[in-house]
């Protein structure tokens, strides 16, 4: 496996800022395996401390904040080796540090009183541990979000480098070849069958394994539904559980609006409230707010009463909802399979990676138009339109620049159509959406 993320990290280690890192993803987006991977290819060594597996560990941080002293139990208890002389060698990690939260308290004395310490922290849930009102070092730790694994990464894990290269290597709005545009259509079937988990990437890519790609997704939902057990409130468990499984009978709508009546026949938006908090905190879903208005700050014109759930990869969304891998077979199936659902999911993991700001929804009624997603790029708010077929029309963009046609400097669109700019309306390929933030400023320069 390659994850592009690496590079981060190596900016992190190199950094005259640096202070200790803590990266936030869902389990079994592989946290822990990018801090191994990371220490065997950049440190010497590196002293590894999982709180969930040695709850033992914890009463090092009850009794003292002196990080050296908690350094030399921890080494003294575990066997794990520090480099002393040269401590910049060594990587020391948290793990599952979410489980010892005087441990997430003492990283501020990492960074005030023992800098030249190479700290890293890692854990399941992390989200959830830092929304609770613990005493927590603001702004004394960096953080890097652990996303699943990009198409690109994808490709790369699947040995067609040669893919990648030539999407890199992309500088001008025109036709991509035959001899790339089909196999990477083919290749990102392939993507939204498997997802970007990387054990699901690597059971696929490695093994030629359905079966068992199909088996390690089930296993991820259900890991995840043994987590919604540790909401603190017993009776918000069930709920959880009932969102979650209705996402996928959420997007197959037209209108992709969150409706809390198709979790449970006469629900209430305050009874479902905390829980679709605990899934959003905890980085499973994703929460996009309707836009009233295409303005900055982006947040300012959110209309909070109206939002969509997407999850937080396309495989898992796929094997949530019992599509059998053989639609792979079934001519552009997948990408128009419950309303486009998948599509605009892959689309918004794509967009998420490159955008600081989350994306939003823009729709009107009567007659009734819908702009999948608006991004922010740089200073300009963009709508973007998500399209499962080659055979495409863009009803609601062109009504949408009809209404706001001073501010809208260029349209985007996904579908299974060739690259290509026409004055104010760029059609991206579904498989390039990795490079959307590239895409855009080159068509704003032509």
């Amino acid at each position: 496996m390659e994850r592009l993320i690496i590079q981060n990290l190596l900016d992190w280690k190199n950094s005259k800022y640096r202070k200790p890192i803590i990266l936030k993803g869902v389990r079994q987006v592989g946290k822990t395996w990018l801090l191994k991977e990371f220490a065997k290819c950049h440190y010497e060594n590196i002293a590894y401390f999982n709180f969930d597996e040695h709850p033992e560990y914890k009463q090092f941080f009850e009794s003292t904040k002196d990080v050296e002293r908690i350094l030399q139990n921890l080494i003294m208890a575990s066997g794990e080796v520090i480099n002393q002389d040269a401590p910049h060698n060594s990587l020391i990690v948290f793990d599952e540090i979410q489980e010892c939260p005087n441990a997430l308290n003492t990283l501020k004395y990492f960074y005030e009183n023992t800098p030249y310490y190479h700290v890293a922290c890692a854990g399941s849930l992390l989200g959830i541990a830092l929304s609770k009102p613990v005493s927590f070092p603001v702004g004394k730790v960096d953080f890097l979000e652990v996303m699943p694994m990009t198409f690109t990464e994808f490709l790369m894990a699947n040995g067609d480098r040669n893919l990648v290269d030539y999407m890199k290597n992309v500088d001008r709005i025109e036709s991509i070849p035959v001899a790339f545009f089909n196999p990477l259509y083919e290749k990102l079937k392939m993507y939204f069958i498997t997802g970007g988990m990387p054990e699901s990437v690597r059971s696929w890519t490695q093994d030629k394994d359905v079966e068992l790609m199909q088996q390690v997704l089930s296993n991820i939902l259900d890991a995840y539904e043994r987590d919604f057990a540790k909401h603190p409130e017993p009776k918000d468990f069930p709920k959880i559980s009932m969102i979650w499984k209705s996402i996928p009978s959420q997007l197959a709508k037209e209108n992709k609006k969150f409706l809390y009546k198709v979790v449970k026949e006469g629900a209430r938006a305050r009874e479902y409230e905390d829980a679709l908090q605990w899934l959003c905190d905890a980085n499973l879903v994703y929460k996009i707010y309707r836009s009233s208005a295409p303005g900055l700050p982006i947040s300012a014109y959110d209309d909070l009463s109206a939002f969509k759930l997407y999850m937080v990869d396309v495989g898992l969304l796929r094997r949530l909802a019992l599509l059998a891998p053989s639609a792979f077979g079934e001519g552009n199936r997948l990408f128009v399979e419950f309303k486009g659902a998948l599509s605009e999911n892959y689309v918004l993991q794509a967009l998420q990676n490159q955008f600081e700001a989350m994306p939003r929804y823009w729709t009107v009624e009567n007659p009734r138009y819908e702009v999948g997603f608006l991004i922010q790029h740089e200073n300009d708010i963009l709508p973007v339109e998500v399209k499962s077929e080659s055979n495409v029309t863009s009803r609601s963009l062109k009504k949408y620049k009809e209404k706001y046609k001073d501010k809208v400097k260029l349209r985007v669109r996904f579908s299974l159509n060739n690259l290509r700019l026409d004055n104010d309306f760029l059609n991206i390929p579904l498989f390039m959406a990795d490079y959307t933030d590239k895409l855009i400023k080159m068509a704003l320069k032509e």
